[in-house]
């Protein structure tokens, strides 16, 4: 599929259906978040494939929007091995693990799953519920499945400002 196409059409679903994606499509998104390039290649991205009902429901008990997806995919780093940028006030433990959700998010559309990114729940809780590593930090959650019947985008979703709003020539 032609990417701006894929970017285009992807769009944040939040109703699923119960079938589960296949070992194939799921490798394949994890693969897209695996080749991300990350600052000085410190890869201190981790990511956490939940798909069992004990696992779900600890996801439940953190957030009200898995919208019913069979996976979801909890993507961290670890804040002990980021590259420090000049200045030290940011480092690149989110914008890595940020950069690896979003390759995982197109990746999934382009295998034909449907995906929703979430943000909308406490790091700190999200942590102690799924017995993460002191050393890692919850970025967010990536629910990944197909859309149940009658879902679909917003009704704003292809509603955007122009170029000239948004970017500027310097």
């Amino acid at each position: 599929m032609d990417f701006l196409k894929l970017a285009e059409e992807r769009y944040s679903c939040k109703k699923y259906d119960s079938r589960q994606i296949s070992e194939e499509q799921l490798n394949a998104i994890l693969e897209a978040g695996r080749l991300v390039p990350t600052a000085k290649n410190f890869q201190e991205q981790h990511v956490y494939v939940v798909k069992s009902k004990e696992g779900l429901e600890k996801i439940d008990k953190i957030t009200p929007c898995r919208y019913g997806a069979p996976t979801v995919l909890v993507v961290a780093f670890d804040k002990n091995n980021v590259f420090v940028y000049p200045g030290e006030k940011r480092d690149s433990g989110i914008e890595d693990a940020s950069i690896v959700a979003t390759h995982m998010m197109l990746a999934a559309k382009s295998v034909g799953v449907d995906s929703c990114w979430l943000n909308f729940f406490d790091p700190e809780k999200a942590h102690e519920e799924l017995g993460l590593p002191e050393n890692e930090e919850v970025l967010m959650l990536l629910d990944l499945g197909f859309a149940a019947e009658g879902a679909g985008p917003l009704a704003n979703h292809s509603s955007r400002k122009p170029l000239t709003e948004t970017v500027s020539f310097l």
